[in-house]
């Protein structure tokens, strides 16, 4: 099963250096996801799913996980490894397990001139999700950032440049 695990560029050259990251909560196509997305293929619901991760990364972010860009991990885990939290999300799925670097894919992160507004979103986080109509627009303009593309084998390079 593919999942998408939110982090941060912190975590990312933590994974590189232990070789796993422990990742509690990661994102998935579930059940719930298909049966709420009822119209998406499979493209689509891997891009919602990421979406939750990318979101995720804002309360790492926010907890003190700088510098200010999102970074979500593509990763194939063993099926019986993710067990689906729909109580928490429709794509989110429990982890029991750290993910090994090696079933590491890929990951997706903010460009560096997105720490602004990554900022934003940020500091506008807990009162988007009290249902402030501002906060949210602050929110969702993050979302629709695309995420940066980078492979397995360029993630080393990807954390030296930040460091």
């Amino acid at each position: 099963m593919r999942v998408y695990l939110p982090t941060t560029l912190a975590g990312l050259a933590t994974l590189l250096e232990a070789g796993e990251i422990e990742v509690p909560l990661a994102y998935a196509v579930t059940p719930a996801l298909r049966e709420w997305y009822a119209e998406g293929d499979t493209e689509e619901l891997e891009y919602v799913a990421t979406g939750a991760a990318a979101r995720a990364c804002l309360r790492l972010l926010q907890v003190g996980g700088g510098p200010d860009r999102r970074v979500v991990l593509a990763a194939d885990v063993a099926d019986a490894a993710a067990r689906p939290a729909p109580d928490l999300d429709h794509a989110a799925v429990r982890l029991g397990a750290p993910v090994r670097l090696a079933d590491v894919q890929a990951a997706l992160v903010d460009d560096a001139d997105a720490g602004l507004d990554v900022r934003r979103a940020i500091d506008a986080l807990d009162d988007a999700e009290a249902g402030d109509e501002d906060a949210r627009l602050t929110v969702d303009d993050l979302e629709d950032r695309e995420l940066g593309w980078y492979a397995a084998q360029e993630l080393g390079v990807l954390v030296a440049l930040e460091g």
